[in-house]
This record gives structure tokens, sequence and C-alpha cells, in this order.
């Protein structure tokens, strides 16, 4: 009896094995199967997350160039316009000083005295020189063909013989050209 009773227990507690084995195998089946819907879930968060990151860095590094681009570009315009000031200022006082240059011209033709009409002379090649170094070119359309471009007819002329119409006669005042742009039109007559 006591070997049925052990044989029966032995019975029993085999079942019982298989019972808990079986269990323990449908447990670590279920973890499993939650495991990957967990991984996966957080592999899609994740996925997520990395996409939005990466649209925010793409959209920092568009604000930063285009920031950059913005700065160079008040960069160069400021540069200009420190440029353009300068030479607006440079114009201005060279326009002013031209009538310096008209009343020495003429008065070289009223000076009596030879000494004083050479130290005049002087003065006015020099007061030129200071104008050619500063890139200030002359216009005295004298002997060409009358442009309103660079000159302002004042009168009209009665032609000579050897005249040809349209022709600049006379300048009685020279015109100036500073950086391309004229800074005082020449004031000619012109021939009928």
């Amino acid at each position: 009896m006591e070997k049925d009773l052990e044989v029966n227990n032995v019975e029993e507690t085999s079942s019982t094995i298989n019972n808990e084995t079986e269990v323990k195998e449908e447990v670590n089946n279920k973890e499993e199967m939650l495991s990957k819907k967990d991984a996966n879930a957080l592999c899609k968060t994740l996925k997520e997350e990395n996409a939005k990151l990466t649209d925010e860095v793409a959209d920092l590094k568009d604000k930063w160039l285009r920031n950059v681009a913005e700065f160079d570009n008040y960069k160069k315009r400021n540069a200009m316009l420190w440029r353009d000031a300068f030479i607006e200022g440079k114009k201005e006082t060279i326009f002013k000083i031209l009538t310096i240059g008209d009343n020495i011209e003429t008065a070289i033709p009223m000076i009596s005295d030879e000494g004083s009409k050479k130290g005049v002379e002087l003065l006015l090649k020099q007061f030129n020189s200071v104008l050619e170094s500063l890139e200030v070119e002359t216009i005295d359309p004298t002997g060409q063909e009358f442009n309103p471009d660079v000159a302002e007819a004042v009168m009209q002329a009665e032609p000579m013989e050897g005249d040809v119409s349209g022709f600049v006669k006379q300048c009685f005042r020279k015109g100036y050209k500073f950086n391309g742009k004229i800074i005082r039109y020449a004031q000619v007559s012109v021939i009928k």
C-alpha cells in the first residue's frame, strides 16, 4: 500500500510538474509576444520622435542659413552705403571748389604783370593737377559736335567760313565728370 501511495504521489507530482512546465512555457510565450509588441511600439515611438527631431534640426539649419545670408547681405549693403556716401561727399566738395578754378582762369587774361601772370598760371596748373589726382575729368567740347549729355548750349553762334552747323564754337565754362558721372555740364555756344 505504501508503494501504491508512493507511485500515485509520483504520478501526481509528475503530472503537476508537466502542468507547471506547460504553464511556464505558455507564460514565456506570452511574455515574448508582449515583449515583441512592446518593442514594436517602442520602435514606432522612437522612429516618430527621430522624424520630429530631424525636421526640427532641418528647420533650425534653414533658419541659421537664412540668418547668415541676411547678415552677409547687410554687410554688403552697408559697405555700399558707406562707399556711396564717401563718393557723394567727395563729389559735393569737388563741385564747390570748381568755381575757384573758374575764377583763376578768368583772372589770367586780366593780369598785365608777367611775373604775377606766371604765378597765377602755376596756381591754375596746381589746381588742375589736384583735380586730376581726384580722378576728375575736364569736359571742353570746343570744336566737337554738340552733345547735350555733356554740354549745355547757352548761345547760338553765327556760322563763319569753314564752320559746321551743330558743332561747338566756344566753351564759356568747362564741364567736369567724376566717377563716370557729370558733376557740372560745360556751357557752350553752338554754331547755327
